[in-house]
């Protein structure tokens, strides 16, 4: 009975730890998407701001290895 008690004692410390370590990277992706959001969200405007010509050049520029 000792042993088992033991046994589930490791596995929930395993499991506390591990639920720990998916909370950190839970945490890290959420600011990184915020991160991201944020810099869609300048480039947008950035876009919005071009004049229409300036928008049809950057469409009509084929990166070279096509």
């Amino acid at each position: 009975m000792t042993d088992r008690l033991n046994d589930l004692e490791a596995r929930i410390s395993l499991m506390d730890d591990l639920l720990d370590a998916l909370n950190r990277t839970v945490f890290d992706q959420q600011r990184a998407i915020e991160a991201l959001q944020l810099q869609l969200k300048h480039v947008y405007a950035q876009v919005q701001g071009m004049q229409p010509a300036e928008r049809a050049d950057a469409q009509q520029d084929i990166p070279p290895h096509y």
